[in-house]
């Protein structure tokens, strides 16, 4: 479901984009019902692309607040992140966050973290 999203929000952001570049070109023409029609283009595509986005938003924040109420967090050790199968295999259900993930980032965490329900 996030790729989609993704997705989407490029293809809509290329339209707008697209749209962008031809500005000069309508206003050239001076057809005034192309003008209005292509500005009321250019405000659907920006409000989807802002609907899309806090959908995703939405998302992120709805699993940011469930990581963050597990009871057990700390930082992963490098040890630890090079052999990241041995800690899932030993602590099951650990979610290992990245900070340079938009879950990273938006949960503001600067090291490699682990969430779990129990110690480890």
């Amino acid at each position: 479901m996030k790729e989609v999203e993704k997705t989407e929000i490029k293809r809509l952001s290329d339209m707008l984009d697209a749209l962008n570049h031809k500005d000069a070109t309508v206003i050239q023409q001076g057809n005034s019902d192309l003008i209005t029609k292509h500005e009321d283009e250019k405000v659907k595509l920006a409000a989807e692309i802002a609907r899309l986005k806090d959908v995703r938003v939405n998302k992120l924040s709805k699993e940011a607040q469930k990581l963050t109420t597990l009871p057990f967090s700390r930082e992963i050790t490098k040890k630890e992140q090079a052999d990241m199968g041995t800690l899932k295999k030993v602590v099951r259900g650990i979610v290992v966050v990245h900070p340079m993930t938009a879950l990273g980032r938006e949960m503001g965490l600067k090291v490699v973290t682990g969430y779990a329900k129990k110690a480890f």
